[in-house]
């Protein structure tokens, strides 16, 4: 038999059930490193594995066209080695902020081209151009902080977004719903775009510097590379406006930003630096 219990009592079980859920279901704090929401739902509006699979297939014939203009950098070249290293000590802390990078089959090249540009494509497609290394000069610390906002941008899933967003707008939310509903995904994703031209919200820019950061201070890179790097790219920029930046907040604000997060970083480089 179930005892009666008082209102007094039922009030304050009640209670503790109430901050038992909110325990449960409130994210935990990060104990150190940068402070960031989470990433938008409009995203689940799309596939992540579609997106991911037709990431991987424009991915694909980039290499194809660049190996074919003998642009395509081999296995064994100096940078190429360097770049993958650098890599291999990003990836293990890819998961903390998206569990689907576990999974990626991560790849990482380099195309001979003066463009000063890199990218993460959804799924771990990372591709650096030779541009951005030659003329800005950059020490690994500094491709470290390129490399971890590129690939802050997949794990972020900003690409994804960005074509459910389009979706939305171009055929509204009754066709999204028939086309997602009934599992007509290429219609869908040919409305989304080319992954390679997509741009991105200075927002989305602003999110990926910050588990950039983070990221690359992780692998125990110095977070302070992420000041030297941006004053070279603004160096850089006195001639013409760089594709790079074209989106980016401006290199006085981006370098506050960076400053502003130092003491929420700093610790994590110090412990993982070799």
């Amino acid at each position: 038999m179930v005892p009666e219990l008082k209102h007094g009592t039922v009030r304050v079980l009640f209670r503790y059930c109430l901050i038992g859920l909110a325990i449960t279901f409130t994210p935990l704090a990060q104990a150190q490193g940068v402070e960031i929401g989470k990433p938008s739902m409009m995203r689940n509006l799309v596939p992540a594995k579609q997106v991911e699979s037709q990431a991987g297939q424009q991915y694909g014939q980039l290499l194809k066209e660049a190996d074919r203009k003998h642009a395509l950098a081999k296995d064994d070249h100096p940078q190429v080695v360097r770049l993958r290293a650098i890599a291999r000590k990003l990836i293990p802390h890819a998961e903390r902020f998206n569990p689907r990078a576990k999974t990626w089959k991560w790849e990482v090249n380099l195309i001979g081209s003066k463009q000063i540009n890199a990218f993460c494509m959804p799924g771990g497609k990372i591709a650096f151009y030779t541009g951005i290394l030659d003329q800005l000069k950059l020490t690994d610390d500094e491709v470290a902080m390129i490399m971890g906002h590129e690939i802050a941008h997949a794990l972020w899933e900003h690409a994804r977004e960005r074509m459910a967003k389009s979706v939305a707008t171009d055929v509204g939310a009754s066709l999204l719903g028939e086309l997602v509903g009934g599992g007509k995904y290429s219609g869908l994703f040919r409305m989304g775009g080319d992954l390679l031209t997509l741009k991105f919200s200075r927002s989305d820019e602003s999110e990926a510097d910050l588990v950039g950061l983070d990221l690359a201070a992780r692998a125990g890179y110095d977070p302070r590379a992420g000041l030297t790097l941006w004053q070279k790219m603004a160096a850089a920029n006195k001639g013409g406006q760089l594709e790079f930046l074209s989106t980016h907040p401006s290199g006085n604000s981006r370098i506050e930003d960076i400053k502003a997060q130092l003491p929420k970083v700093m610790p994590l480089y110090e412990a993982n630096r070799t």
